[in-house]
């Protein structure tokens, strides 16, 4: 159990569809950052991006044993780091395929979740099949730990921290700047109201859909920026303290004035 954690968020300019570039690149980093770091946070869709050509898109997706989880627990052993992000993944008939969040421990243990709210704007809908549990939360080094995957920051009650369920959200997205106004204010909304530490892991760089530059960012409870820019490399990183968040939490027990509901959807 560890009061103070430090996190790295790498805002990989992904190259698109080329699943050992992107990991090439991702080793380089890590070896940058060293081990420092208790969690580095990658980007949705790290390995490939966003495809829409399905034929393509399948090629691509692999099972939670495949290549892309493999090299992740390679690199989170040799570090001793947790490592999270999304891939493009399928089931093991490969009938359908998930933008899935993953949490990958030193030891090899490893949380997935598929993204809930497939973005409507795009062909993503038609592509992906949606998640259908709810967000999972890991207990590591002494922290709660949930994920989201970019459009899922925009619903609050999926995100509602009842009872402190989690301390930190890790948020991997491919966000452009064209919406990085509502990016950077619901990431702080949802940090204020659900008084957690926000990982707001976007990539870099640019695509068909635009620029990604400059909203990659780590939050505290209070909505303040924290993360630090590492000078020369993608790489933003802030120290968190237990201590303080329950300070937050004291001062102002928003949490225990919240509403109940009932979520429906699986829970595993």
């Amino acid at each position: 159990m560890s009061d103070v954690l430090k996190i790295a968020l790498l805002a990989l300019d992904i190259v698109w569809a080329d699943r050992q570039a992107n990991l090439k690149a991702v080793e380089r980093y890590m070896a940058e950052i060293g081990p420092q770091a208790d969690i580095v946070a990658l980007p949705e869709l790290f390995t490939t991006a966003f495809v829409q050509d399905k034929p393509l898109l399948m090629q691509l997706a692999e099972t939670n044993s495949g290549f892309t989880v493999t090299a992740l627990k390679s690199l989170a052993r040799k570090y001793d780091c947790a490592i999270s992000g999304s891939f493009t993944a399928c089931d093991d008939n490969r009938g359908h395929v998930y933008n899935r969040a993953f949490f990958i421990e030193p030891d090899g243990r490893e949380t997935y979740y598929d993204k809930r709210h497939l973005f409507t704007l795009s062909s993503e809908s038609d592509i992906y099949t949606a998640g259908t549990a709810c967000v999972p939360v890991v207990n590591y080094r002494g922290w709660n730990v949930a994920l989201l995957v970019c459009y899922d920051i925009r619903f609050p009650v999926w995100t509602r921290n009842v009872g402190h369920r989690y301390d930190i959200m890790l948020v991997a997205a491919n966000w452009p700047n064209a919406r990085g106004y509502a990016w950077q204010h619901l990431v702080i909304a949802r940090a204020i109201e659900n008084q957690a530490v926000y990982v707001a892991a976007d990539r870099s760089g640019t695509d068909d859909y635009g620029n990604y530059d400059g909203l990659a960012q780590i939050y505290d409870a209070n909505g303040y920026p924290v993360g630090e820019q590492q000078h020369g490399i993608p790489v933003i990183t802030a120290t968190v303290s237990k201590e303080d968040l329950i300070k937050v939490r004291r001062r102002l027990p928003v949490i225990d004035s919240a509403d109940t509901f009932d979520l429906h959807c699986t829970v595993e």
